[in-house]
């Protein structure tokens, strides 16, 4: 990857953190020293924005105004942080949302900052990485966080982690599904039980007892009932099944959340109680946890460690590598991509997108670089139009490190890397979208005999909506001009840029 340490100058500085849940969004602000964390702010609001999903799976607009009057608020404390310091990240219920897009662009004005979502996995990903390194171990350790709309379970040791999945099951999702109108009973916590029960199931085996030495609860629900648990007198904080069946009798008799009255329970918990105790205690029977520690990081701080990670890699001489980096390696040898013809590609599209957008963020460029470098993945389907397949496969495949809007605008790249534009008419004025496209599409041109192609071979000159291929060893090429000339004539049908060939 070409040297792009424009954001690392910041990697020691305080760095921030939006974790957009399904049942509460939260800011944090922390730095990093060494193997310190340093907490700098916290704060929380119960938006609730997983109960405001309607049957169509369409967020409400109600929901949708507690998320952006939120969002508001936490950006007036942003004011003065540096866009590669700051990062926000929203999971299950914006996964799900059909109507996230309109949602995210408003969400993304009200908070002055992009938003990603990210996929299951990577949230379990940076759930360990968040927990490892507030609370370091080498045992070998499960890590549980029952979010709002879904659960994650991860395997590690050390800062390592390793198996890790995410099940769409929560405490939102289950209180509304089986507590209807807060009604609490027995029936309602048996059937709640069955249905964790039933998603969890298939991962008996990956996350058996024999493959860890303890269990650590994270986030919202384990952080209540533990604090339940000690306020009542019952454990001291541990979380244990016998714990958990007493914890269930009390709502039962309650009878209703508006009547439960426990010691340590707070207000806004009432409402999603019942559902996480019925996951906490499913996962207790069923992966025979003895006792379930309060684990002190969370999903936040992990995307505050992983950003400084980041940029640390990208410091110069660091020795150190962005995970990303390794995930596209990792593609590559999985899906079997000519690997000396990506590099082709992505040193042409490099050189040319220094001439286009000099000025360009160091995340485009990196983007830029991942996308030549995995244009071809759909070639394991099919040779046939293998720019929808590598599109379909980047949109999908799990990817460490990345989210999925990232994904997503690295599959919007290689889609367009051929073919006619129409089919990126809405990324197009997408700020930086149009130079990496530009880019790709002449570096595949460039490049399309599987040759090295020679410093300069396409040179640019850029005046204004114009861009101007000057003179080089490429063009002179018969066969290459002709294809340039074919996709000048690609960019004159678009609204996009110009470009124009040498006589």
């Amino acid at each position: 990857m070409p040297n792009t340490a424009s954001t690392s100058a910041t990697a020691d500085a305080p760095l921030a953190a939006i974790d957009m849940g399904s049942n509460s969004f939260r800011l944090e602000m922390g730095q990093v020293r060494g193997a310190r964390y340093q907490r700098q702010l916290y704060l929380k609001d119960t938006v609730r924005l997983g109960a405001g999903l309607d049957a169509n799976l369409c967020l409400t607009e109600e929901a949708m105004q507690r998320g952006l009057d939120c969002l508001r608020r936490f950006a007036d404390h942003l004011a003065g942080f540096e866009p590669g310091r700051v990062r926000a990240v929203a999971t299950q219920t914006l996964r799900e949302a059909r109507n996230r897009n309109a949602f995210l662009e408003r969400a993304s004005a009200a908070l002055g900052q992009p938003i990603e979502v990210i996929s299951g996995r990577e949230e379990a990903r940076l759930i360990y990485v968040g927990v490892s390194f507030l609370q370091p171990s080498d045992r070998a350790r499960l890590v549980i966080d029952i979010g709002g709309r879904s659960t994650e379970l991860i395997l590690g040791q050390g800062r390592q982690p390793g198996d890790a999945e995410s099940f769409q099951i929560g405490s939102v999702s289950l209180s509304m599904n089986h507590f209807p109108e807060g009604r609490l009973d027995a029936d309602g916590f048996r059937a709640a039980q069955v249905a964790a029960g039933a998603e969890i199931e298939e991962a008996l085996a990956v996350f058996s007892p024999n493959r860890w030495v303890e269990a650590l609860g994270s986030s919202g629900t384990a952080g209540a009932v533990s604090d339940v648990l000690k306020a009542s007198g019952i454990d001291d904080g541990v979380i244990t099944p016998s714990g958990l069946r007493w914890l269930i009798g009390r709502c039962i008799e309650a009878g209703h959340v508006d009547r439960l009255d426990l010691p340590g329970l707070k207000p806004e918990r009432r409402a999603v109680l019942p559902g996480g105790l019925a996951i906490l205690y499913t996962l207790a029977a069923h992966f025979d946890i003895q006792a379930l520690q309060p684990a002190k990081g969370a999903l936040r701080q992990g995307v505050i460690i992983d950003l400084h990670e980041r940029l640390r890699a990208h410091r110069p001489r660091s020795g150190r590598r962005d995970m990303r980096d390794d995930s596209v390696q990792a593609l590559q040898r999985r899906f079997g991509i000519d690997t000396a013809q990506a590099e082709r590609v992505a040193r042409v599209a490099m050189a040319l997108h220094d001439q286009l957008a000099p000025q360009a963020a160091a995340e485009e460029r990196r983007e830029l670089w991942w996308a030549a470098q995995l244009h071809e993945i759909g070639m394991m389907v099919s040779h046939h139009d293998h720019h929808r397949h590598s599109a379909y496969l980047l949109d999908h495949v799990d990817a460490a490190g990345f989210s999925q809007s990232q994904q997503r605008r690295l599959g919007e790249l290689v889609l367009g890397q051929r073919g006619g534009l129409r089919k990126l008419e809405a990324a197009l004025p997408r700020e930086g979208f149009i130079e990496q496209l530009l880019c790709l599409r002449l570096a595949v041109i460039v490049c399309h005999a599987r040759v090295d192609q020679p410093t300069g071979a396409v040179r640019l000159q850029r005046r204004g909506r114009q861009v101007q291929l000057k003179a080089g060893k490429a063009i002179a090429n018969p066969r290459t001009r002709y294809l340039l000339e074919q996709e000048a004539q690609a960019w004159a049908r678009s609204d996009g840029l110009s470009l124009v060939l040498p006589d």
